[in-house]
């Protein structure tokens, strides 16, 4: 496995108000996906051994069914998920570590070979960028 490097932000909300936009099917369909993106979420059940299934609708009208494994759900603290699919299999780790005046949240992706990783690599580092964007908006709305 290939570690995909780490992405932290600093989102000025306590961890719990992150921590459940991360956790809530209602919130995060709000912010996965890149810019452009929808979700409409068909199946949620976060809990360890639960299932996730989201389609993510393109800027251009595309249908791209995905489906998400919980491994780990530590409230406020830590959600780790995994992308089951072998053409695109990785691991997701989002921490949440309170931080003066807010939270500190960082996204750590595993990858299932550097070969893979590589082909996607700035691919992931843009729309990661755009995910944690969209999730703070989310934070910051209440939503």
């Amino acid at each position: 496995m290939t570690e995909g490097g780490c992405q932290e932000v600093w989102i000025p909300f306590p961890r719990s108000r992150v921590f459940d936009a991360l956790a809530d099917v209602q919130a995060r369909v709000q912010w996965w996906g890149p810019d452009g993106f929808t979700s409409t979420s068909l199946e949620c059940d976060p809990q360890p051994g639960g299932i996730w299934r989201v389609v993510l609708h393109g800027p251009d009208g595309t249908d791209y069914p995905n489906v998400y494994r919980f491994l780990e759900l530590h409230r406020p603290e830590k959600m780790v998920i995994e992308h089951p699919d072998p053409a695109h299999w990785f691991e997701l780790c989002i921490r949440c570590d309170e931080a003066p005046g807010g939270t500190l949240l960082s996204w750590r992706q595993r990858f299932n070979s550097e070969e893979h990783f590589a082909a996607i690599r700035e691919f992931v580092a843009a729309a990661n960028e755009q995910v944690l964007a969209r999730l703070e908006a989310v934070v910051a709305s209440g939503g």
